[in-house]
């Protein structure tokens, strides 16, 4: 705890986050376990229940005398129903419809079209105010470009093309809807603390999947302990922490550094295989790795915001 006190924010914040990704990538196993039990918006329902229990005794303990104002409301309402509830709703939609393959090379966009936005936005708000607006430099350009080749190497190299839209429609909605919530949560920063920013959306979160939930019912099925364990890991580990962790570095790192980290999401998963599923990789997949590893090298360097 002293030694990550005396760190830099900036160490901090990439610290969190590559902490963070390796629960998001971990988390398609746990995953994979559950969703035979819980359908999938009832096990989303159950991971942010449970993330939103464990946020609230941290938030209690760190920033206890805080509460909602209604100024807050529409930022934190729609960040929690976009960023959670939506996007698991168009994620699991769409690996229904489309390959692991074809999904991880759509969120591999992430990025880009999260600079895309912050460069629009740049530009529609330099034509309204007059204002110079905030440039984004060349090598973060290029390393998210970098890091979604990448992606497309070891994830792609076995993809055949399913050619359904409406899967690639979902898959799109969830890159979209997490682009949004980058920039729903954003002006939170400055009059409130992540850990309440977190807690708030997770609870909103929650309260989106209640109404998939009840119609997923009668799919239920009787969990056994290591799908409670899983459940107990995503809902803790992916959903509390993991939101939280990504918060932080938002907050730190700005809004398009932390999203170029989400392209080592498939890194983690396809490299936890190897090790500890005993899946092969072949050359081309360790050239991907390497290659999303160099992406977001270049953009940690970049001096841009």
């Amino acid at each position: 705890m002293n030694l990550t006190m005396r760190m830099p924010k900036r160490q901090q914040a990439f610290l969190g986050i590559i902490i963070g990704v390796l629960f998001w990538g971990l988390s398609f196993v746990s995953t994979k376990i559950a969703v035979p039990v819980f359908p999938p918006m009832t096990l989303g329902a159950f991971r942010f229940a449970l993330g939103s229990l464990f946020l609230f005794f941290v938030k209690q303990r760190a920033a206890p005398e805080k509460r909602l104002e209604a100024r807050d409301m529409p930022y934190l309402v729609g960040a929690g129903l976009i960023g959670v509830t939506l996007y698991f709703f168009f994620e699991n939609n769409g690996v229904i419809l489309i390959t692991v393959s074809e999904a991880s090379i759509i969120t591999a966009a992430i990025p880009v079209l999260t600079m895309a936005t912050e460069w629009l936005g740049g530009k529609l708000f330099f034509l309204k105010s007059k204002q110079v607006p905030a440039r984004l430099g060349l090598w973060r350009w290029l390393g998210a470009l970098l890091s979604m080749v990448g992606v497309w190497l070891m994830v792609g190299v076995s993809c055949s093309l399913s050619g359904n839209i409406q899967g690639y429609l979902y898959m799109f909605g969830a890159a979209l809807s997490w682009v949004v919530y980058c920039f729903l949560t954003r002006p939170l920063f400055a009059r409130r603390s992540q850990i309440f920013i977190v807690f708030w959306q997770s609870v909103f979160g929650f309260l989106g999947f209640l109404p998939f939930a009840v119609f997923e019912y009668p799919q239920w099925a009787t969990p056994n302990p290591a799908v409670i364990a899983h459940v107990v890991f995503l809902g803790i580990c992916c959903s509390a922490l993991g939101y939280w962790l990504y918060t932080h570095s938002l907050a730190v790192l700005g809004v398009t550094l932390s999203s170029i980290f989400i392209n080592l999401i498939p890194v983690v998963t396809i490299i936890a295989g190897y090790f500890l599923l005993g899946d092969r990789l072949n050359s081309i997949q360790w050239v991907g790795a390497g290659l999303v590893l160099g992406g977001v090298y270049l953009a940690m360097g970049s001096k841009a915001p």
